[in-house]
């Protein structure tokens, strides 16, 4: 008589004895085991096809789990009840766990540790690259909370510059004394020895903004002997796209380090197309034997604060030293010039539909909706003029945060397509329902998947998944996770490829994506038949992202 006991909470099938049928390598028909024991594996996913992750051709095979490791790939097939547990993956692709190359957790996931919407992309790993905003301090002490509390990613940190130079230099628009460099380099070092992968940059934000190449380059020689990585969201994404990729590579070249270009983009009108000459760019310092990768999200539109709309300098001392130059005509003057240039060069253009809020506290009702509602519900025409003085307005009176839709599908295909680009959300771990996120926080992998893949074949499925997971495992020192093979850690991502789907959209952002259908983290299901089971085994992973490079 054979039992079969259904968990609703986790969606997992336990199989008891008298299952019919031979097991594979000797193994007993009644039981799976030699002699008739208990069922020798964790966790069975059974009758998917695998796509392992290194780029290799699929294939059918039964996928076994004890502990937190794969133990067996088994292309002969394994018994139903040789597994304690079993998710059914008939016509299913079973993949790696995916691997968020950039996201915003900092230190949100102590209020959401399930992560949601990052799981039901299929991430089983997140990197938290901190090229902006706060940083958890001291990291040792975090990511020991973390995983005391349980989270249910795996996740990896970095050291922020944006919140090391706001801590040491303040919102200052100058270098860091030589004593202030050292304290800067002393919290670097502080956060490689706490387990940080790197180091990483957003220079296009203020205060990152003010810093110069030499002292970025001094800080990343720290991480470099502690085997660290150069994480970088460029200084200028639009007009000096090609600069700063240039710079990028000098200080990968003069720190000693591999380096990588977040969310790699062209913004702008004007300046697409040029990401034919960035990736050569790249191409040519591979060439030269330097390590140079870069991520992607798959949208045209970013997101981001409305602070890059204003010329850095303008910025300088916080939003007082703002208010008191826009009060000085001669000034205000300088500062709308810079405006102007942003505005047509780097954001809008002369359209301000393309400036989509997000979040407007002075103004909530226009959450959601453009720039262009805003100037004409005021009165105003849509153009270049009236976006500068409402902008000016709303920064005055709180700022705002907004979705900017300035980038070209050529640009993405095209950046997308090359040999060392990884998949990234760039996306915040949201509350459903709560604000207007951009589509990417709930949509980015199986965007991938579904409409660059099924639906336009840009990228073949095998190389897709290699992008999402063991190019970007190996580029923060996880070869062992990445693959599907025997010996390496359980993170497993099991989805429909003739579903899989995003459909979050910039109207309708709180839609989860569809065709994610299991989901394994160290051997644990936290996603099953693509109902949240609840549990939280992921782990902090830490450095060195290249044990090869420190320096003894």
């Amino acid at each position: 008589m054979k039992w079969k006991l259904i968990i609703p909470a986790v969606a997992l099938l336990l199989a008891g004895a008298g299952a019919a049928g031979c097991g594979a390598d000797g193994e007993d028909a009644a039981t799976g085991t030699p002699g008739g024991g208990a069922p020798p594996y964790d966790l069975l996913i059974r009758g998917g096809t695998v796509v392992d992750g290194t780029g290799a051709d699929r294939f059918r095979a039964d996928v076994a789990v004890e502990g937190d490791r794969i133990v067996r790939v088994a292309r002969a097939g394994l018994p139903r009840d040789s597994g304690h547990r079993v998710l059914e993956a008939s016509g299913l692709v079973v993949a790696p766990g995916f691997i968020d190359q950039h996201a915003h957790v900092q230190t949100a996931l102590d209020d959401r540790p399930l992560a949601e919407n990052f799981l039901r992309q299929g991430i089983t790993t997140i990197l938290a690259s901190l090229h902006s905003g706060a940083q958890p301090y001291p990291l040792a002490a975090y990511a020991d909370s973390l995983e005391r509390a349980g989270i249910a990613p795996n996740v990896g940190f970095f050291a922020g510059h944006t919140w090391i130079r706001e801590r040491v230099v303040g919102q200052e628009d100058r270098d860091p004394t030589p004593a202030e460099l050292r304290r800067m380099r002393g919290l670097v070092r502080e956060a490689m020895d706490d387990g940080a992968l790197g180091l990483s940059t957003g220079l296009l934000y203020v205060p990152a903004s003010y810093a110069g190449t030499e002292e970025v380059i001094a800080l990343a020689e720290v991480a470099a002997g502690h085997g660290g990585l150069y994480l970088s969201h460029l200084r200028n994404e639009a007009t000096g796209l090609l600069s700063s990729v240039r710079e990028l590579i000098r200080i990968a070249e003069e720190a000693g380090l591999p380096a990588q270009i977040q969310h790699h983009k062209a913004v702008g009108v004007t300046q697409w197309g040029w990401s034919e000459r960035s990736l050569a760019l790249i191409d040519s310092a591979r060439a030269e034997g330097l390590d140079v990768k870069h991520d992607f999200y798959p949208y045209v539109a970013s997101s981001t604060t409305s602070r890059v709309l204003f010329p850095r300098w303008a910025l300088s001392g916080g939003i007082d030293s703002l208010a008191a130059r826009l009060d000085d005509p001669e000034t205000r003057d300088s500062v709308k010039a810079g405006m102007r240039e942003i505005f047509v060069h780097e954001r809008a253009g002369n359209d301000l539909s393309r400036i989509q809020f997000r979040t407007v506290p002075s103004l909530p009702e226009y959450d959601g909706r453009t720039m262009a509602d805003l100037a004409r519900d005021r009165g105003m025409p849509n153009d270049v003029e009236s976006g500068i003085e409402l902008a000016i307005e709303l920064q005055l009176d709180g700022g705002f945060s907004a979705i900017y839709h300035a980038m070209s599908e050529e640009d993405l295909r095209r950046i997308m397509s090359h040999e060392q680009a990884m998949v990234c959300t760039d996306g915040d771990p949201v509350a459903y329902g709560r604000g207007h996120p951009h589509p990417r926080s709930y949509g980015a992998f199986p965007r991938v998947l579904g409409r660059y893949v099924r639906e336009e074949g840009v990228l073949e499925l095998e190389e897709a998944v290699r992008k999402m997971t063991s190019l970007a495992a190996d580029q923060i020192g996880q070869t062992e996770r990445g693959r599907v093979a025997e010996g390496t850690y359980a993170d497993l991502t099991v989805f429909d490829p003739d579903r899989v789907a995003d459909r979050a959209t910039f109207t309708d952002p709180h839609r989860y994506s569809v065709g994610i259908v299991h989901v394994v983290v160290n051997g644990v299901p936290v996603v099953a038949d693509a109902s949240m089971t609840g549990r939280r085994p992921g782990r902090v992973l830490t450095g060195p992202a290249r044990p090869e490079n420190v320096v003894r």
